[in-house]
C-alpha cells in the first residue's frame, strides 16, 4: 500500500471558527474500519485478569452489548499474549466478532506474539523500547541519533509481523510516561510527547507500514488538548493524516470522570478531530461505553436526526488565520494579541472588582425562578444556611454571583455573593450593594444611569459589533449564542476581541435545556472546557431548567476544575483498571476520597500497578499505586516514599505522609 497524501489548510484543524471533521486515512481494524469518512468508533478495556479466560470473553460481550466496537485487553507477558488465542477463539465460538486490541507496555515479545493473534496492538513509546529511571541525559546529536537506531532495531521486528499479518497498530503515547531520553531533549511537555510517537511512525514509514493509530493521552486536559493538536500539526507538515484515539488518561469516575473526559475529548471532537474514543473512568468497562457515545453522537447526527446537536449548522465565517509553522502559534491581525492553540494562555483582560484580570474565573448561577423567599435555596450554591444562628457557612464551592432577573428576594444575602439583575429593576433598587445591572448592549448604550462598579452586558456573539464595544467602561461582557454551532460561534467571536486588542472581561452564557442529566455534564463541559481550555473566558454562567441546581453549580466548578483554571476541590487521578490492576480500584478510590475529599488543591494519583504509576500520576502530589498481592507502594510525587506497605495501612500512610508535609487539614 503506497502512502496517501493530504493537504490541510490553516494548521492543526479545517477551522476554527465552524465544524469541520478532519478526514484521517482509513484503517482496517479487523471487520470495522476506522478513519476517513467512518463514524467515531467507540471502545472500552477489560478489567479482568486476561489468564481468566471465561471472565475475560463475558465482560468483553458486556462491553459490546453496551457500544463498544474494539475491546483492548492487557497482555503484559508472554503467558497473557498467549492466552489471548483461547479468549478469541472463545468470543468467536460465541458469535462475537469485536476487534481486539492487544495492549502492551514493557514487553516486546508479547507484542510481537499478540500482533499474530488479535487485530491490532498498542505499544507505549515511553516504554516499548526505553526505561524510565527519571535520569537527566546530555545527549550529543550523534548519541541521540544513535538511540534512534537501537530503537528501530529493537521496534521493526514488530512492525515486520504487522505487516505480514495485517495487524493494525496502535502507537499511545502517555503524557506521564515519556521517556527519560525524550524527557531529557525535550522536556515534560507536548512538544515531547509528539516527538515520542514521531519517532515511531517515522520507523513505521520507512518500513512502508501505515496500518497506523495515534494517541497523545495525559490526564491534564490542557496538556492533552495541546499534544493532539501539535501532533496534527506535525503530522501534516510531513504528508501524514493518521487517524486518532481519543482519551483522556485517569479521568476518575462520577461527575468528575464524565466532565474531565468530556472537557479534553469533547475540545478536540469540536476541532474536529478523534477517529475513535475511548473514556477512562474508574467504573466497570460496560459504563463506559455510553458515555463515550453520547459525546461522538452530538459531533456525528444531522441535526434532522438529533435535534439536540450543537454544531455544523449556522456556522460563521471564517476568520482568515494563518499557520507559520509546525510550532508557532496562529498568529492574527494585531501583533499584540496572538491565539496560541499548543499552549494555553489566558485572554489578558482588564480587572473590574472581583473580574478579569488575574482572577479567578467566576461561577454565576441563575435563580430567578426559584423560590427567594428561602434563604436555604442557597444551600445549592455553597452558601449554607443556619436558620438557628441566621448566618452562612459558605463551601469551598459557593458560587459567586447569582441572577434574580426581575425577582427580589425577600430574605439578606451573604455579603460576599453579588446579585446581577436586569436593568430595569435593578433601576428601582432601593439599596444597590452588591447589586448590579444585566443590560443589553442596546440598553446600555442608551442608559443615563450606570453602575459606577460593574455593568454586565449581555452580546450575542453572532452579532458582535467591535464598534459598538470600543470605549465602554466598568463594563464584563456576557457572551451567548443561539446558534447550534455554539463553541466556535463563541470562539470567533473572542478571535475578533484579540483581533480588536480589547480588554473587556467575559462571562460565557450557555442554555442547555431539555437534555439528561449525563448529557448535560457532557456537553456544558465540551463546551465550556474547549473556550477554557484555550484561555479565553472570565467565568461561566451555566442555564439549564431541567437540571437541580447543586449538580449546575457542582458542574461548573467541575469544568473550570477539570480544565485547570480554578482549583476548589481534591483532585483524584485515577486509572480506569485493567486486568494488570493489583486492588479493587473502584473501592479504595472512595475509600481514599472520603477521607482527603477536603483537601482543596491536593492532587492524589490512585494506580493499580506501575504501569500507571509513577508515569501516569505526572502531575500527582501524592500516590498510592498497586505493588503486588496485598501491598501498595507510596509516592510523593514521583519520588517512592514508602515500599511494600500492607493494603489495610495503605491509607492510614498515605494521611501520614500528606501531615509531614503540612498539607493536611482536618474536617470541620
Amino acid at each position: 500500500m503506497q502512502k496517501e497524501s493530504m493537504m490541510l489548510e490553516g494548521g492543526y484543524c479545517n477551522s476554527l471558527t465552524q465544524y469541520s471533521r478532519f478526514v484521517t486515512r482509513e484503517v482496517q481494524i479487523g471487520d470495522t474500519p476506522m478513519g476517513a469518512h467512518h463514524p467515531i468508533r467507540i471502545q472500552s478495556m477489560t478489567t479482568t485478569d486476561t489468564m481468566d479466560t471465561l471472565g475475560t470473553v463475558e465482560q468483553t460481550i458486556r462491553m459490546v452489548q453496551s457500544g463498544c466496537e474494539y475491546v483492548r485487553i492487557t497482555a503484559p507477558s508472554i503467558k497473557e499474549a498467549e492466552n489471548l488465542a483461547n479468549i478469541k477463539k472463545e468470543l468467536r465460538l460465541r458469535g462475537c466478532n469485536v476487534p481486539l486490541v492487544a495492549d502492551i507496555h514493557f514487553t516486546p515479545n508479547a507484542a510481537e506474539l499478540a500482533a499474530r493473534i488479535v487485530e491490532k496492538v498498542r505499544v507505549n513509546p515511553g516504554n516499548y523500547a526505553d526505561k524510565k529511571k527519571f535520569e537527566n541525559i546530555a545527549y550529543t546529536d550523534a548519541a541521540y541519533q544513535g538511540e534512534l537506531s537501537r530503537i528501530y532495531d529493537k521496534f521493526s521486528p514488530l512492525v515486520k509481523i504487522c505487516k505480514e499479518y495485517g495487524t493494525a497498530m496502535r502507537i499511545g503515547t502517555n503524557h506521564g510516561s515519556l521517556s527519560d531520553r525524550i524527557m531529557s531533549r525535550y522536556g515534560d511537555t507536548p512538544h515531547g510527547m509528539v516527538e515520542s510517537a514521531m519517532e515511531f511512525i517515522r520507523i513505521c514509514e520507512d518500513m512502508n507500514f501505515y496500518n497506523l493509530v495515534i494517541s497523545m493521552k495525559s490526564s491534564n486536559t490542557q496538556v492533552m488538548v495541546q499534544a493532539y493538536r501539535l501532533l496534527v500539526q506535525t503530522m501534516v507538515a510531513e504528508g501524514m493524516n493518521y487517524p486518532l484515539h481519543l482519551g483522556v488518561t485517569e479521568a476518575g469516575d462520577g461527575e468528575d470522570g464524565r466532565i474531565k473526559s468530556a472537557v479534553g475529548i469533547g475540545t478536540l471532537l469540536a476541532d474536529g478531530l478523534g477517529d475513535t474514543i475511548r473514556v477512562s473512568l474508574t467504573e466497570d468497562p460496560e459504563f463506559e461505553a455510553p458515555v463515550a457515545k453520547a459525546l461522538a453522537k452530538r459531533f456525528e447526527l444531522s441535526k434532522s436526526e438529533n435535534p439536540k446537536l450543537e454544531v455544523r449548522d449556522n456556522a460563521p465565517t471564517i476568520i482568515s488565520t494563518e499557520a507559520e509553522s509546525s510550532f508557532n502559534p496562529i498568529t492574527l491581525n494585531s501583533q499584540l494579541a496572538t491565539y496560541n492553540p499548543f499552549q494555553h494562555k489566558r485572554r489578558l483582560t482588564d480587572e473590574i472588582e472581583n473580574l478579569g484580570g488575574h482572577q479567578v474565573p467566576r461561577v454565576i448561577i441563575n435563580l430567578e425562578n426559584e423560590n427567594l423567599k428561602d434563604p436555604a435555596i442557597l444551600n445549592a450554591v455553597g452558601f449554607n444556611y443556619s436558620a438557628l444562628l441566621d448566618k452562612y457557612n459558605l463551601s469551598d464551592q459557593a458560587c459567586d454571583m447569582v441572577y434574580l432577573g426581575n425577582q427580589l428576594p425577600s430574605f439578606s444575602f451573604p455579603g460576599g455573593l453579588k446579585q446581577l439583575y436586569n436593568y430595569a429593576t435593578w433601576l428601582k433598587l432601593v439599596d444597590k450593594q452588591n447589586c448590579h445591572p444585566l443590560f443589553s448592549l442596546t440598553e446600555y448604550l442608551n442608559a443615563e444611569e450606570k453602575d459606577a462598579k460593574l455593568n454586565f452586558v449581555e452580546v450575542l456573539a453572532e452579532e458582535l459589533t467591535i464598534a459598538q464595544l470600543k470605549g465602554l467602561e466598568q463594563v464584563v461582557l456576557v457572551l451567548t449564542t443561539k446558534t447550534k454551532n455554539a463553541m466556535q460561534t463563541i470562539r470567533k467571536a473572542f478571535v475578533q476581541l484579540l483581533e480588536a486588542s480589547l480588554k473587556l472581561p467575559v462571562i460565557i452564557e450557555r442554555n442547555f435545556d431539555g437534555l439528561t442529566l449525563e448529557e448535560f455534564q457532557l456537553y456544558s463541559a465540551t463546551d465550556f472546557g474547549g473556550l477554557l481550555i484555550d484561555g479565553f473566558g472570565d467565568g461561566v454562567w451555566i442555564n439549564a431548567k431541567d437540571i437541580p441546581l447543586p449538580v449546575i453549580n457542582s458542574t461548573s466548578f467541575g469544568i473550570l476544575q477539570a480544565t485547570r483554571t480554578r482549583i476548589s476541590k481534591t483532585e483524584y487521578i485515577s486509572c480506569p483498571s485493567c486486568g494488570r490492576t493489583l486492588f479493587d480500584l473502584q473501592e479504595t478510590t472512595q475509600a481514599i476520597r472520603s477521607r482527603t475529599s477536603h483537601l482543596k488543591g491536593v492532587k492524589i494519583g490512585i494506580m493499580g500497578c506501575i504501569v500507571n504509576g509513577p508515569g501516569e500520576m505526572a502531575d500527582a502530589d501524592y500516590g498510592y499505586v498497586g505493588a503486588g498481592a496485598d501491598r501498595i507502594t507510596l509516592y510523593r510525587g514521583q519520588e517512592v516514599v514508602k515500599k511494600n506497605v500492607k493494603t489495610a495501612d495503605a491509607i492510614d500512610e498515605l494521611i501520614g505522609i500528606i501531615r509531614e508535609d503540612g498539607n493536611w487539614i482536618e474536617k470541620e
